[in-house]
């Protein structure tokens, strides 16, 4: 079966295991070119298995993953970056010790015959908080400031697909409002996104698409719109 031209990540039955636990059964998923979707479920639904196989982070056990119609599961994740696929983890992993300005060197890419978006100055614009501590250590930022770098390091990699693992978790609510308004500036640039979260109203701000994720398995898919008027939907899959 081919993928659409407008079709900029493809995910097709994809299967992956933790030792012998089977944690996803079959995900499949697409993100179009210049679109916004996210995956969301409860904690522990699968959601950052999927975007850890789609970057070669988990070697699924079977299915495919196919980026700009080639397959790139079975590479690693440094070849799979290089190709255009940015991921921002949980966790954010920046260098603690290192500058708001080294840690954006540190992520500098320039694909080859592609011009460079992204540079410290227009990711300071995007981020007007980093501007102003740009020779801060990371260690020294608050958590929302640590994924607000953690993103434009991401970026300074120039890549065509940004998947984010809960980029809101544990912020405050000024800076979640702060990191939707950012991510939709991202996609109104061009910029393909796929969203990992729990957080239903952050997640509107940005997607218009949403895939339900529970047990690892996607138990549904469409507009955001139509979940956001699916109570029921909400209340078997979202609720706590």
């Amino acid at each position: 079966m081919s993928v659409s031209e407008d079709v900029i990540l493809k995910v097709r039955d994809l299967n992956a295991y933790y030792g012998a636990a089977h944690i996803l059964h079959g995900i499949n998923l697409e993100l179009s070119r210049g679109e916004a979707a996210v995956l969301i479920g409860r904690n522990g639904a699968g959601k950052s298995t999927t975007l850890k196989s789609i970057m070669g982070l988990v070697r699924p056990a079977a299915g495919e993953v196919i980026f700009e119609g080639d397959k790139i599961n079975g590479l690693a994740p440094y070849q799979i970056a290089r190709m255009g696929l940015g991921y921002v983890p949980e966790d954010r992993r920046v260098f603690a010790t290192l500058t708001v300005s080294e840690n954006l060197e540190v992520g500098r890419h320039e694909r080859p015959g592609m011009k460079a978006e992204w540079t410290p100055d227009r990711l300071f614009e995007l981020f007007p908080n980093l501007a102003e501590m740009r020779e801060r250590t990371a260690n020294q930022m608050s958590g929302g400031e640590q994924q607000m770098l953690a993103i434009s390091r991401t970026l300074m990699g120039n890549p065509s697909v940004l998947l984010l693992d809960e980029p809101s978790e544990g912020l405050a609510p000024v800076i979640v409002e702060s990191m939707a308004m950012a991510l939709r500036t991202l996609v109104d640039t061009g910029l393909s996104i796929l969203l990992c979260e729990q957080n239903l109203a952050f997640a509107a701000a940005i997607c218009t698409r949403a895939y339900v994720i529970e047990t690892g398995q996607i138990r549904h898919e469409g507009t955001m719109n139509e979940l956001l008027d699916r109570a029921d939907l909400r209340k078997a899959y979202l609720a706590v």
